[in-house]
């Protein structure tokens, strides 16, 4: 008998948002800051300058704000858990019949739901209830550690293309070079992205595309339009 192996990426949707999200918000931003300068610059030291700094602040700002907001999330998790557990311990047959009736709701019978959850409690009620009535599981538990390295080396990771652009790229064409390879980096990025998380490539490729266009467009036409020609 051939075994049937399922492919899953609900374990990778942790690690991944957060390294997708720093990932194009390095090229993005990165770019963007280059673009607006090199709008107003003929030099290319401004134009490095603001890639830099813009790496550096961006990295620094993912991570601990990653950090926070995931940290929050852990915090309530853990504030959950903690009551749960309480209240198994002070009130054991009102969280078994709470049980039960969850797994009423999602159609078992009424006897086989009670057998369940005695079953479920027996071998652990505290893991029973947070997976099942409070939905949190090591799958999709908060790490925030995790969550701030990933975002904070995804980040790097896409600011460092538009300031070897920014390097390299004639300051005549620098802003059609920035856009036109940020916008490759972008739908690389978005396509390895769906790719790991098992969804429609193209559909990703065009949205961040599309909305990565309109935020180096607006940039850029800030930088002509309050620039003064850095030099």
């Amino acid at each position: 008998m051939t075994l049937i192996t399922e492919k899953h990426y609900t374990n990778r949707s942790g690690w991944l948002r957060a390294a997708v999200l720093g990932a194009n918000d390095g090229i993005l931003s990165t770019t963007s800051l280059a673009i607006g300068i090199a709008a107003a610059s003929t030099t290319r030291e401004p134009i490095i300058l603001a890639a830099v700094a813009g790496l550096v602040a961006g990295a620094l700002s993912m991570a601990s704000g990653e950090y926070v907001s995931v940290s929050s999330q852990s915090d309530i998790e853990r504030s959950d858990l903690a009551r749960e557990k309480e209240e198994l311990a002070t009130m054991p047959a009102e969280e078994l019949q709470e049980l039960a009736d969850l797994y009423q709701k999602r159609g078992l019978d009424e006897r086989l739901a009670m057998q369940v959850a005695l079953q479920l409690t027996t071998h652990d009620a505290l893991a029973s209830h947070a997976r099942d009535e409070l939905g949190i599981n090591d799958i999709t538990q908060a790490k925030p550690l995790t969550a701030a390295l990933a975002s904070a080396g995804s980040f790097i990771a896409g600011g460092l293309l538009p300031l070897l652009v920014a390097l390299f790229a004639p300051i005549p064409t620098m802003v059609y070079f920035q856009y036109v390879f940020a916008i490759l980096f972008l739908a690389l990025s978005a396509y390895v992205a769906a790719k790991a998380g098992g969804t429609p490539k193209g559909k990703a490729v065009l949205r961040i595309c599309f909305w990565g266009t309109v935020a180096m467009a607006m940039t850029a036409l800030v930088g002509y339009l309050f620039g003064t020609k850095i030099s």
